[in-house]
């Protein structure tokens, strides 16, 4: 009988352990909830854009995208650069650069230019911004058709060009490449007259192109003689 009552006794848990434990487990939560609502890193999220301005002549490609970017964590989220890369292209050889960041997306003669400059996105929070990429002979002539786009960013707690987004430029929707208008991002299907405008246009720049690849055709200042 002595022998069974000991055991019982021991497998009995005891109350200070039991105590311990939930002490340990409620310091435990609090730690994870600080840490998760005021110290947790995020990452930058963005979605494809409904709509972009574009102009595309023989010598440069520039566009201006509606960009929403959201910080999922609690800390803030500096961002130091922007670009877009064609990363189905290959003769994009040159990313589109982050030029400027205007107040709307319709470009417009009296507005004021705005350089690019680091920001800052709180944490859980988000912003609307319009940004304009722009690169000369980037090597990519939009032809009226989808093209796979990423926007890459540079932010201040990692190192090196990480992507921000992945989405389809629908450049078939670009009926006059001398304008630089806005253009709606959505797969609509263009009438028989829009398609042989942009179909135009795009034989233009290629002449264009070619005329100034011939010799004696203007030369632009190569990217290596910066260093």
């Amino acid at each position: 009988m002595l022998p069974l009552m000991t055991m019982a006794l021991q497998s009995q848990p005891s109350p200070i352990s039991d105590a311990g434990a939930i002490s340990l487990c409620a310091l435990i939560f609090t730690v994870s909830s600080f840490w998760w609502i005021n110290a947790r890193q995020g990452r930058l999220e963005s979605w494809e854009p409904q709509s972009f301005a574009a102009i595309v002549d023989c010598s440069m490609t520039r566009l201006r995208l509606p960009l929403v970017l959201h910080n999922t964590g609690a800390k803030p989220i500096v961002v130091q650069d922007l670009r877009m890369t064609f990363p189905d292209e290959p003769a994009s050889h040159l990313p589109l650069l982050w030029m400027s960041s205007p107040s709307c997306l319709r470009p417009g003669l009296d507005e004021e230019p705005k350089l690019p400059a680091g920001f800052a996105v709180s944490g859980r929070e988000a912003q609307q911004l319009f940004m304009e990429f722009e690169a000369p002979f980037a090597g990519v002539v939009l032809a009226p058709r989808d093209y796979k786009v990423q926007i890459q960013v540079r932010v201040g707690h990692r190192k090196g060009w990480r992507p921000l987004l992945t989405f389809t430029l629908r450049a078939a929707n670009i009926v006059d490449r001398k304008r630089y208008i806005v253009y709606s991002n959505a797969p609509v299907e263009l009438t028989k007259e829009d398609r042989q405008k942009a179909d135009a246009a795009l034989q233009e720049l290629l002449d264009q192109q070619e005329n100034l690849s011939a010799p004696g055709g203007k030369k632009w200042r190569a990217s290596s003689d910066d260093d």
